[in-house]
């Protein structure tokens, strides 16, 4: 495969298509953390303004994975990729032609829903890509893709600088965001012409309903209503995030937290009307048709520690750089990126373990535990240190984080084909509720170094304690290694893959 990778043919081409489907997404969808002092000093802002901004960012990318992940079940990858980077465009432009705080946040908040886009190459590359292959293939996608970040921080405030004509000290972010969304709108225009949801002669697995998600025994079903709580739970800590920086009065909090209560009564009705009859008793899966809910869960907790981490970090590294070392904004977001910029290797790094390691449990646990004390001793980084060596700690972090989120969709795809989409949704939405907490944390702690050093322990006890989960209940997935997904076969006059049924 690795020989094969750089054919840009077949399956290769999907994946390399995707994958940058997925790295203007990420670019979009980051391209504040670069620009956001300039945009402090443009507007007057305060920190605990820009920090709920960041929080913002994160915010309503929870449900939209969700949604994202039913629509992605029903119409397919192509069309829901690329009607999602062509909508980044709006939010980015008005982000840009905001002038005061609440038209930043609600643009910001628009702008929140391109971060779902992570679930829809999952299940584009699963589709393309066996089950021996599919940790390296699903880590190059999400790897190269979450580069994105990286690829803002480093050239958004040299673009910002060019484009500020001789304007002052201001940074031209107005004109940089706005551009992030345009190129993304184009492509997603290009991405819809160039690509297929499934190889020729296999049909595309859809669930009879996607209006929630599909579980295989009754305890499954209340484990899956006790799990959507926490994806409720963290849009009320946004709201009262929101109004304690003015956005939302009093009544206005009390207000969005009785209508996302109706929402979570809402997820809960269609997750009953997708399984009324094995409630009821009426329908029964056989064994090799159903799917542990557990395990979801425990790659939903993987996710808030591994990729919930990393969207925190991302958001607040560069401030931490630039004020715990003195640097100018520039240098910053440069060294800031190497923690993203690992990407490129670690997250694929991670997925190519689990292929080859032939244990993806075991996998999960070490890269998670390794996470953990990477945090505990990046809590230790202050000015005393030798700048190298806190960049090199950075790195080493990032890769057992990045490794690990592909390590988690390595097995993702593998739990049940057919609601893919799904599962990959709330797995993802749980790294935005790992992200929103972590977020809303940091902006609670006092600015300097004892902020920095107790948001970075937490991280770490956080991922000891998910470790401990992987290692004693995380099970391997059944066939992790096979040549076909499950419900695959293949004919040996044309070695093409044709769908059975379930």
């Amino acid at each position: 495969m690795l020989t094969e990778l750089w054919s840009f043919r077949g399956r290769y081409r999907i994946l390399h298509l995707t994958w940058f489907a997925f790295f203007l997404s990420f670019v979009v969808w980051f391209n504040l953390a670069p620009l956001a002092t300039s945009l402090k000093a443009d507007l007057g802002l305060e920190t605990s303004q820009i920090r709920t901004l960041a929080i913002c960012n994160v915010a309503l990318t929870v449900p939209a994975r969700i949604i994202i992940g039913m629509l992605l079940d029903k119409y397919g990858p192509r069309i829901t990729y690329s009607l999602l980077l062509m909508y980044a465009a709006i939010p980015c432009i008005g982000f840009a032609l905001a002038q005061n705080f609440s038209q930043l946040v609600i643009s910001r908040l628009a702008l929140s829903i391109v971060g779902a886009g992570f679930v829809i190459g999952i299940r584009m590359v699963a589709e393309w890509f066996p089950p021996k292959e599919i940790g390296l293939a699903e880590g190059i996608y999400g790897g190269w893709g979450n580069f994105g970040s990286a690829g803002a921080a480093f050239t958004l405030p040299t673009i910002a600088a060019w484009l500020t004509f001789g304007s002052g000290d201001i940074l031209n972010w107005r004109l940089s965001i706005a551009l992030t969304g345009i190129i993304a709108a184009v492509y997603g225009a290009f991405y819809f012409f160039n690509v297929q949801d499934t190889p020729p002669g296999k049909v595309y697995q859809k669930p009879k309903r996607a209006r929630g998600l599909e579980v295989t025994t009754q305890k499954d079903f209340l484990f899956l209503i006790l799990m959507n709580i926490p994806l409720t739970g963290v849009l009320c800590l946004l709201a009262w995030r929101l109004s304690k920086v003015g956005f939302l009065s009093q009544g206005q909090l009390y207000i969005v937290w009785l209508l996302l209560l109706g929402l979570y009564a809402f997820q809960t009705y269609n997750c009953w009307a997708t399984n009324k009859e094995l409630i009821a008793g009426e329908k029964h899966y056989p064994p090799v048709d159903r799917y542990k809910f557990s395990q979801v869960a425990i790659l939903e907790l993987t996710y808030v520690v591994n990729f919930g981490s990393e969207l925190a970090v991302v958001s607040m590294l560069p401030a931490f750089f630039e004020n715990t070392f003195g640097l100018s904004k520039a240098m910053a977001g440069m060294i800031a990126a190497s923690y993203a910029f690992m990407n490129l290797a670690s997250r694929p790094g991670g997925g190519l373990i689990s292929d080859k390691l032939g244990s993806r449990k075991l996998t999960m646990t070490i890269l998670t535990a390794g996470m953990g004390i990477g945090y505990l001793i990046m809590g230790n980084v202050n000015q005393s240190w030798w700048l190298p060596a806190a960049v090199l700690l950075t790195m080493c972090c990032s890769f057992f984080v990045q490794a690990a989120e592909g390590s988690t969709f390595a097995i993702v795809p593998l739990v049940k084909r057919r609601v893919t989409g799904q599962i990959a949704g709330n797995v993802g939405a749980y790294g935005n509720v790992g992200a929103v907490v972590y977020l809303t944390l940091f902006s609670l702690l006092p600015e300097g170094a004892i902020g920095n050093k107790i948001f970075f322990e937490v991280l770490g006890v956080m991922g000891m304690i998910v470790a401990f989960l992987c290692a004693f209940f995380l099970k391997e997935p059944e066939g992790s290694f096979a040549e076909h997904h499950e419900g695959e076969e293949y004919l040996p006059r044309k070695s093409m893959p044709v769908l059975a049924e379930e």
